[in-house]
């Protein structure tokens, strides 16, 4: 990278942004393998059954509060 680039606010901001989005993707991504694997059981219809809504819903709201609760950890270390 150009010395110079590295004092442009607005390429500082841009590759911050494309940062955050890579984790966020990343994010999801683990989410979806992680849930998939434990709350889907048999082979997926046109609907999740009652159970497997269910698990999915949880399972999805457990990973989010310990990612925010990572996030947080981490950000009050800087």
């Amino acid at each position: 990278m150009d010395p110079s680039a590295a004092n442009n606010p607005e390429l500082l901001r841009f590759l911050n942004e494309e940062q955050q989005r890579v984790m966020m993707n990343e994010a999801v991504a683990k989410l979806t393998s992680v849930c998939w694997d434990k709350c889907v059981t048999s082979a997926p219809g046109s609907k999740f059954s009652p159970s497997e809504y269910s698990c999915l819903t949880h399972c999805a709201k457990r990973y989010a509060d310990m990612s925010m609760v990572i996030i947080r950890s981490t950000q009050s270390k800087k």
